[in-house]
């Protein structure tokens, strides 16, 4: 059995069965091999992870939305407004027009990548994003997102940014731009996946070689990392969603 971390211990504790079940009802229908290889322990420490993330995020907003003033607005309401700012900005930069109504999204996909990165620096906690499933599926999020949003907006016309300028040369631009669009699912996960593992790992290693010291300019190092990939992940996202809306397909 692999070794699990104390939430995911929780979590298999007490959804064990119900998850076993799921993912046998999913097998048994679609004919596809997800059941897990240890019944009493199917969810794993990323998928933990991932649902720390997204419980940590609630719980923060809820309590943040409870606070709210426009009379006496505080600190934290402040900061959270410049954040909001500051992705309305950059995708305004990049979409253009109409681009508030990514925010949301952009915001979230954020604040997601940059706290799961940063769990690989809090002791018993690792980066969800650091196993390469979890960037698959931010990347997964993403690739359908702007899709979506560029059939919203150009209806089937979009399609026609897969054939290219010219109509005689459809039969080659076909099948080059959908490996182009394809490509940046693997673009998205490796970039993710590589620098955290990576991160981890020499993090890691100079924990055990020096623990005093030298590891505190490694893990701000990380910490760097993590703000960083989090913000190219969703400028990535800015970028994939102003090729959709260009008004030229």
């Amino acid at each position: 059995m692999p070794e699990q971390l104390w939430f995911t211990k929780i979590l298999n504790h007490a959804f064990a069965g119900p998850v076993d079940r799921l993912l046998g009802f999913v097998q048994g229908a679609l004919h596809f091999p997800v059941a897990p290889k240890y019944p009493q322990a199917p969810i794993s420490n990323a998928v933990a992870m991932e649902v720390m993330v997204i419980g940590l995020l609630l719980i923060f907003f809820i309590f943040l939305r409870a606070r709210l003033s426009v009379e006496s607005p505080g600190g934290l309401q402040h900061t959270f407004e410049s954040f909001q700012e500051f992705i309305e900005g950059e995708s305004h930069n990049i979409i253009g027009h109409g681009s508030q109504r990514f925010t949301t999204f952009l915001a979230a996909l954020f604040l997601f990548i940059l706290l799961g990165n940063l769990f690989g620096v809090i002791p018993t906690l690792e980066s969800p994003t650091a196993s390469p499933v979890v960037p698959l599926g931010l990347a997964l999020c993403t690739f359908g997102y702007y899709q979506v949003q560029g059939l919203r907006e150009h209806g089937v016309s979009y399609l026609k940014q897969f054939l290219g300028p010219v109509w005689w040369l459809a039969f080659l631009m076909l099948p080059l731009e959908i490996i182009s669009h394809l490509a940046r699912l693997l673009s998205l996960t490796i970039r993710l996946y590589a620098n955290m593992f990576a991160g981890e790992l020499v993090t890691l290693v100079f924990l055990s070689l020096v623990p005093i010291g030298i590891p505190v300019i490694f893990l701000g190092l990380h910490i760097f990392v993590a703000l960083l990939q989090a913000y190219i992940f969703a400028l990535l996202a800015m970028v994939y969603l102003a090729g959709a809306m260009a008004t030229e397909h």
